[in-house]
C-alpha cells in the first residue's frame, strides 16, 4: 500500500486517498480486519499522503474527483470489481481522469493473511497430533538456527533501489534531538503509529531513528512463529511512515554504548510491552538506563501484533 501511495503521490503534487468505511468493504469484499478509524489514522501516518477522504465511496465517479478538486485518481493495475463485476474505475477511465501505477511484487494483503493463517493452523488449537507443526515447533528459538519458518513463505525481493525510494535521505541538524527506538515493528500497525507519534511529541525537532532486529532474533524473544514479514518488509513499512527519519536494519538487540555513540542518541524510547532480557539474561536498555536517557512512553494503544492475528483467525472462521 505504501509503494502505491509513493508512486501515486509522484505523479502530482498533492495526494488525497479515499478510504473505504468498515461496511463499504463488507459489502463488496468481506470483514476488514482493521476498524476505519484505526485505517484512518494508518493512511495519514504515511508520510506521502497529504490528506484523507474517509468514507470514501467504494465506485471512484466524477463527481467523487470534483468533490476534492482532483485532476486524476491513481490505482494499482490490478483491475478491481464491483459485487455485480463491474470495473469500479470505469467512469473515470473513460474520462480520461485514470492513472496507474505497478503492483508491488511479491506482498499483498491476501498474501500476509496467508502467512498468518499458516502460522495459526496448529498453534491456536488444542491439537497435539499435528506432527508437522510439531516438527517445526523444535527449532523454535533453540540456538542460533531458531527461525521462523514462514516468513520463508514471503516472495518480496528488496532492492537497493526500493529502500533508497522509501528512505527520508534526511541527516540529521544541528537541534535535533535524536531519538532511538528498536523492535520488531512487524505488520506495521496502528499501535506502532501510536507509539511513534507520541514519541515524535517527545522533542521540539525530533529524529527518529527505528532499529530493527533480525528475523532470528525476533524469533528469540517473540517465540511462536514471528515475525511474519521478514526484515525487508519490515524495513519499508517503517520508512514509509512520517515519523521516522532513519532505520537501522538489524540493529542489535542490546542498546549498547557504541550504537549511542555512534548515533549521537539524545533519548531512547520504549512502549509500555515486555521488554525481554538478553541472551546472557542482561537487560537490553542497561546502558541507555545507566546514562539516564531511557523513557518510557505510553502509546495509549493496545493493539499488538498478536492481537491482529486473532482478528484475522476469528474473521476466517
Amino acid at each position: 500500500h505504501s509503494n502505491q501511495l509513493r508512486q501515486a503521490r509522484a505523479m502530482g503534487d498533492y495526494l488525497i486517498v479515499g478510504v473505504h468505511t468498515d461496511e463499504e468493504i463488507a459489502k463488496h469484499k468481506g470483514p476488514p480486519v482493521f476498524t476505519q478509524e484505526e485505517r484512518y489514522k494508518m493512511v495519514q501516518a504515511i508520510k506521502w499522503v497529504d490528506e484523507i477522504a474517509p468514507g470514501a465511496p467504494y465506485v471512484t465517479t466524477l463527481e467523487t474527483l470534483d468533490k476534492y478538486s482532483c485532476d486524476f485518481c491513481v490505482h494499482g493495475d490490478d483491475i478491481t470489481l464491483t459485487i455485480d463485476g463491474k470495473d469500479t474505475y470505469e467512469e473515470v477511465k473513460t474520462s480520461g481522469r485514470y492513472r496507474e501505477c505497478k503492483r508491488t511484487q511479491g506482498v499483498s494483503t491476501t498474501d500476509l493473511v496467508g502467512r498468518m493463517l499458516l502460522m495459526t493452523k496448529a498453534h491456536h488449537s488444542n491439537i497435539d497430533e499435528d506432527l508437522d507443526y510439531r516438527k517445526h515447533t523444535d527449532n523454535f528459538g533453540k540456538g542460533p538456527k531458531g527461525h521462523s519458518p514462514w516468513t520463508g513463505v514471503s516472495q518480496f525481493l528488496q532492492t537497493s533501489q526500493k529502500i533508497i525510494q522509501f528512505a527520508s535521505g534526511k541527516e540529521p541538524e544541528p537541534g535535533d534531538t535524536i531519538i532511538y527506538v528498536a523492535g520488531a515493528f512487524d505488520l506495521f500497525h496502528v499501535g506502532h503509529v501510536d507509539f511513534l507519534e507520541k514519541v515524535h511529541q517527545l522533542a521540539e525537532k525530533p529524529y527518529i531513528i527505528v532499529g530493527l532486529h533480525f528475523d532470528q532474533e525476533v524469533n528469540r524473544y517473540k517465540g511462536k512463529n514471528y515475525p511474519i514479514m521478514n526484515i525487508h518488509e519490515r524495513t519499508l513499512s517503517v520508512l514509509a511512515c512520517r515519523y521516522v527519519s532513519e532505520v537501522v536494519i538489524g540493529a542489535p538487540y542490546a542498546v549498547t554504548a557504541d550504537l549511542l555513540d555512534h548515533f549521537r542518541v539524545t533519548l531512547v524510547c520504549h512502549g509500555m510491552t515486555e521488554v525481554v532480557p538478553d541472551k546472557d539474561g542482561s537487560d537490553p536498555y542497561e546502558e541507555p538506563k545507566r546514562r539516564g536517557i531511557f523513557q518510557l512512553v505510553d502509546s495509549g494503544s493496545n493493539l499488538t501484533t498478536d492481537l491482529i492475528v486473532q482478528r484475522i483467525i476469528k474473521n476466517r472462521l
